[in-house]
C-alpha cells in the first residue's frame, strides 16, 4: 500500500473541511497593520482573533527597535545553535530579565512555544517517571505526553480542573513510582486558551504538602495579562514560588515569536543541556531578542496598557453576560461565546458576522468541542475601544436572534 493512498479517503479531523473552509474559516488572510480593524477579503472588519493582548505589535517603540535591530544585525546573526556558536550577551540579558520578572532563579530562551513545551516534557521525564495532566491541556502538552508514553512512560489524566480527580491520579502515580523508582510531574495551564478559565494552581500547589511531585505550568495566555505586575497566573494566585517549572510564550502578550522556560538555576541549566529542540536548532535571531527586550520593558513599565486591556475585557464580558450569552467560566481575557447548533448553523453565523456585520472572530466546532455545540472565541486587546465592544455585542444579539428563529439552518448565506 502506498503511504499516500489513505490521504484520498481521510484528510484528518480538520482536513475533511478543507474544500469548504480553506481561505475563509481556515487559513484566512487578515491584511494590514496588526490592529482591531484590519482587511479581510478586501473590506475592513473589526477583528477579535489576534493574541495581541496589550497592543505591543504596533507600539511605536517596538516597531522602532525591531527596525533598527533588523538593520544593524539582519536575521542571520547569530549563526548556529546556542550551544555551539549562537550565544550572545543579549540572549543572556533577556533570560536574566525574564527570570527576574517571573520570580525564578534562571530562564532559558526557546525558539518556539510548541516545540519548546514538547521538548521540556521530554527532557524532564524518563520512562520511570509518571505524568499527571489536565484533560484540556494544549496540544503541545498532549504531544509531550504522547512522546513520553511512546518511550514506555506512564501518565494519568484528570478531568478538567477537577481537584478530586487530580488527587486520585496523584495517588495512582504515587503507587506507580514506588514500583519504578521514578518521580511525578504534574502539568497544567495558567490560563486555558479555549475556555479562558484558570488552572487550579493554588489547590495544586497545596497538594504538594501531601504528595511528592513537581509542577510544570504552561502560562502562554497568562504571562503579561494576569497578576498584579503581569507576571502571570502564578502571581495572580500568589503561588509563583510553588511552581517548579514556569513556561510562557512571546506569541501572546509580547506580540512576538519565541518562548522561555524558568526554574531554579540547576533545573534551567539541565534544560539548557538537554532540550533537543534547542540544542539542534538555530539560535533566535538578534532582532527578535532585542525586540523582545523592548517588549518586556514595556510590559513592565506601561501598566496603562494592561489596565486598558482589562477595561475592554470587563466591558465585553459583562455586556455579553447581561445580554444573556453563555461565556462559560472565563476568568481571563479569553472570551468564549457558546451557542447550540449544527456545524452548518455555525458556519452561517460566522459568515453573517463577517459579511454583513464586519465582525471577524474565530469559530470552534466539533471535533475540538462536543457535537451540537458552537464556540465563537473573542480575544480582546488593549487596542479595542468601548465602542468596538458595544458594536460587537449588538451584532451578536442580532445573529443570536436569527439563530433562534432558524434562519441559519437554511442554505449558506453567502458565497465564499
Amino acid at each position: 500500500m502506498d503511504i499516500f493512498s489513505k490521504i484520498k479517503e481521510n484528510m484528518g479531523s480538520l482536513g475533511q473541511y478543507m474544500k469548504q473552509a480553506h481561505g475563509y474559516f481556515t487559513f484566512p488572510k487578515l491584511e494590514g497593520e496588526v490592529h482591531p480593524k484590519m482587511k479581510f477579503r478586501g473590506k475592513e472588519v473589526l477583528t477579535w482573533s489576534l493574541n495581541n493582548y496589550i497592543g505591543l505589535a504596533n507600539h511605536p517603540e517596538v516597531r522602532k527597535v525591531d527596525a533598527e535591530a533588523a538593520k544593524e544585525y539582519g536575521l542571520g546573526y547569530p549563526m548556529g545553535a546556542r550551544m555551539m556558536s549562537g550565544q550572545t550577551s543579549k540572549h543572556e540579558e533577556l533570560e536574566n530579565k525574564l527570570a527576574e520578572f517571573v520570580g525564578k532563579e534562571d530562564a532559558y530562551l526557546l525558539n518556539f512555544g510548541y516545540q519548546g513545551m514538547v521538548s521540556i516534557i521530554d527532557a524532564l521525564v524518563s520512562r520511570k517517571d509518571v505524568i499527571v495532566y489536565d484533560n484540556e491541556s494544549h496540544a503541545c502538552i498532549m504531544d509531550g505526553v504522547f512522546l513520553h508514553k511512546a518511550k514506555g512512560g506512564k501518565s494519568f489524566v484528570y478531568a478538567h480542573n477537577d481537584m478530586g480527580k487530580c488527587e486520585k491520579m496523584l495517588e495512582f502515580a504515587t503507587k506507580r513510582v514506588k514500583e519504578t523508582g521514578g518521580g511525578i510531574l504534574l502539568i497544567t495551564e495558567g490560563v486555558f486558551g479555549m475556555a479562558g478559565d484558570l488552572g487550579k494552581l493554588k489547590e495544586i500547589v497545596a497538594l504538594k504538602e501531601k504528595y511528592n511531585f513537581r509542577i510544570l505550568v504552561d502560562d502562554a495566555h497568562g504571562f503579561g495579562t494576569m497578576g498584579e505586575t503581569g507576571a502571570g497566573a502564578g502571581e495572580h494566585f500568589g503561588v509563583q514560588d510553588g511552581i517548579d517549572v514556569y513556561f510562557a510564550t512571546f506569541a501572546k502578550a509580547m506580540a512576538g515569536i519565541g518562548a522561555f522556560v524558568a526554574s531554579t538555576e540547576e533545573v534551567t541549566n539541565f534544560l539548557r543541556y538537554n532540550l533537543r529542540s534547542q540544542i539542534f536548532a538555530k539560535s533566535l535571531p538578534m532582532p527578535i531578542v532585542i525586540g523582545s527586550l523592548k517588549r518586556l520593558e514595556l510590559l513592565k513599565t506601561e501598566t496603562k496598557l494592561r489596565e486598558n486591556l482589562w477595561n475592554v475585557v470587563n466591558a465585553l464580558q459583562s455586556g455579553l453576560r447581561n445580554a444573556g450569552f453563555d461565556i462559560g467560566v472565563t476568568e481571563s481575557p479569553v472570551t468564549p461565546v457558546y451557542f447550540s447548533g449544527s456545524v452548518a448553523e455555525g458556519t452561517n453565523i460566522t459568515m453573517d458576522l463577517r459579511e454583513n456585520y464586519n465582525v471577524f472572530c474565530s469559530i470552534v466546532i466539533y471535533p475540538v468541542i462536543p457535537k451540537g455545540q458552537l464556540l465563537l472565541r473573542l480575544i480582546p486587546t488593549a487596542m479595542h475601544t468601548l465602542e468596538d465592544v458595544e458594536y460587537t455585542i449588538n451584532a451578536f444579539k442580532a445573529v443570536n436572534k436569527k439563530l433562534l428563529n432558524g434562519e441559519y439552518s437554511k442554505e449558506q448565506i453567502a458565497n465564499i
